[in-house]
């Protein structure tokens, strides 16, 4: 398994002027509007960036999996085709990959408007393309750099990179993880909630 650094390029998300007023908002409110909390997925590239959580790729000659402990979410990219035309948006999109020499690229699109970009409040529309890179660096270390293009936020794309490390355990494996028990225990121990008053 891989596991996510908290060390990330970040060149800064270039909003249009509409867009840059609302992002302000999202990060003095990230402790209550952050997707996340509610146990939604990340979606892509936070995907990567949202703890040091165990991530598994696995892969054929036609496709490759990536799975995720966090919040037990996977993706499954088809190799050197293309999206198809109907798409139905989601928090992980539609991913599509081929290798540009030792560098696996993927494609990803199709993508809801309901994720973060990263925990500070940084947003996007359902027009958001990522274009994800994956260098074999070393034995221990793969490059990921995602190039995020959203025409209806955005005033030109913009990169994030960041090294991904894997794990060193002897037995690491992605674990299932639960959100829902987590949120739960949360809302249990909250004073002036309906669960806290039934206790």
């Amino acid at each position: 398994g891989r596991s996510s650094s908290e060390r990330q390029t970040n060149e800064g998300a270039p909003y249009q002027e509409w867009a840059a007023k609302k992002v302000i908002e999202s990060f003095n409110k990230r402790a209550i509007d952050d997707p996340t909390s509610r146990c939604l997925p990340p979606g892509v590239p936070r995907v990567f960036s949202v703890g040091l959580f165990p991530i598994q790729f696995s892969h054929t000659a036609d496709q490759v999996v990536i799975l995720y402990e966090y919040l037990n979410v996977f993706r499954v990219i088809p190799m050197g085709t293309q999206h198809p035309e109907d798409l139905e948006p989601s928090y992980l999109g539609d991913s599509v990959g081929h290798w540009e020499g030792n560098t696996l690229v993927i494609d990803v699109t199709g993508l809801n408007d309901s994720t973060w970009v990263d925990r500070a409040g940084n947003f996007h529309s359902d027009k958001l393309h990522v274009v994800e890179r994956y260098t074999k660096t070393s034995n221990d270390v793969m490059q990921y750099e995602a190039t995020i293009t959203d025409p209806d936020t955005f005033t030109r794309p913009w990169k994030i990179s960041m090294p991904l490390y894997r794990r060193q355990e002897k037995d690491a494996e992605v674990l299932e993880y639960d959100c829902g028990a987590y949120l739960l225990k949360q809302e249990w121990n909250k004073p002036g909630s309906r669960l806290f008053e039934q206790k």
